[in-house]
């Protein structure tokens, strides 16, 4: 598989000398998954969203990050704002985030698709948003596409947040802790929901979790994050299993029911 996303010595550091991403190189794949692992405060989200283009008032920010060869780091507010959406998704902790409360679901993403130009016309916006939304898995699209955000459950909440995430076809899909407010039941089907994403649609997608059941269930490769770098990187199923380096292996000791 080709290179979808390369980042190349990423360095994000705000006012007072915080540095908070510290020279991070990263990979991924076309159609791949790669799940950013680390407890709060170890970088992850800060690269997450210097990857939209969003890395905070005050930041300086250093290093390459290349989407299928497009240098993001060299484009204006303007063009950056034209590919979120369009060959970015993202997926926020909280669905609500994303979702206009005072705004039925259906004419939501109905606006993104004639924004990004991806359907010509209310007509022909409104006709693609019930596929759209069982692309998503939500059972009863049509429903869901009259309902406001407040009408729906947790869990459909995010379904909707991930349908406007990939609604325009990206090629990468940015999921923040999108399962961190879900119960497990719940969270086992989004998570599985990106497997159905990159196999059915091409969709890479980057996990940005703190959890290591999510890590494991998305599979594909781990960064492994603390203070700002990565520290470990590889196969999720040679990473979570057998750890090389200690803090990785201190985090899956201490995971719920390890054996100690």
């Amino acid at each position: 598989m080709s290179a979808l996303l390369e980042v190349e010595d990423l360095t994000v550091e705000y006012p007072g000398g915080v540095r908070a991403v510290d020279g991070v190189s990263l990979t991924l794949a076309a159609g791949g998954a790669l799940v950013l692992l680390g407890e709060s405060g170890s970088g992850k989200t800060t690269v997450a969203r210097t990857l939209l283009g969003l890395p905070g008032r005050g930041a300086l920010v250093t290093g390459a990050v290349r989407l299928e060869g497009t240098d993001l780091g060299a484009l204006g507010e303007r063009e950056l704002s034209a590919i979120r959406g369009r060959r970015i998704g993202y997926v926020p902790q909280d669905p609500t985030a994303s979702l206009d409360p005072l705004r039925r679901i259906g004419p939501q993403l109905a606006e993104v698709l004639r924004r990004h130009r991806v359907a010509e016309g209310r007509r022909a916006a409104r006709a693609a948003v019930p596929k759209l939304l069982a692309t998503a898995g939500i059972p009863d699209p049509e429903r869901v596409a009259r309902a406001y955000p407040h009408e729906l459950s947790g869990g459909l909440r995010q379904r909707a947040a991930i349908a406007l995430a990939v609604c325009c076809g990206p090629g990468l899909l940015i999921a923040d802790e999108p399962t961190t407010a879900l119960d497990a039941l719940v969270r086992g089907r989004i998570l599985d929901l990106f497997a159905t994403l990159r196999a059915d649609c091409g969709i890479a997608v980057l996990l940005v979790t703190h959890d290591l059941a999510a890590a494991r269930r998305v599979g594909g490769t781990v960064a492994v994050m603390r203070a700002g770098r990565v520290v470990e990187h590889g196969p999720a199923e040679r990473v979570l299993a057998d750890p090389d380096h200690a803090f990785t292996a201190a985090l899956v000791a201490a995971e719920p029911g390890a054996r100690r």
